[in-house]
């Protein structure tokens, strides 16, 4: 994780890049799945802090990517909000636009993805998204 973070910034340094995007999903990711609609008041370790401070950052931009209904995306929305969590997106990234190269109409772009789907074990792997980012930003 520390290698994709540090390089994926050297790059976005190198190419100019404003922002990078982080599409994150939810359940069993930042919060442990309870299979019905109430909301999960447990974080899992080093989740919110390091989504906090994600969140602080300029050059980062937060996307839910969630199969999730809206009402519930709303409720979460809004439980993160009360956390100083910001996603600014859903499930989609209007500030990528389609290139000659990548067309991101039905494939949102970004740069991360956090999700137990694609192999995020939540358990461990935000302490070392934690430590890559806070406590050594010199990687950055």
């Amino acid at each position: 994780m520390k290698k994709l973070i540090k390089s994926t910034f050297e790059k976005m340094k190198s190419r100019n890049w404003d922002k990078v995007y982080f599409a994150i999903d939810v359940h069993d990711t930042i919060l442990p799945s309870n299979y019905d609609q109430e909301i999960v008041n447990k974080f899992y370790p080093f989740a919110k802090e390091t989504l906090q401070y994600l969140s602080k950052r300029t050059d980062c931009v937060l996307i839910m990517y969630s199969s999730m209904h809206n009402e519930s995306i709303c409720n979460h929305l809004q439980f993160f909000k009360e956390h100083e969590i910001y996603f600014s997106y859903v499930n989609s990234n209007p500030e990528i636009k389609n290139t000659d190269y990548g067309n991101f109409a039905n494939k949102f772009y970004f740069n991360f993805l956090i999700d137990d789907k694609a192999g995020f074990e939540a358990d461990w792997q935000w302490k070392e998204i934690y430590v890559a980012m806070i406590e050594q930003p010199e990687i950055i």
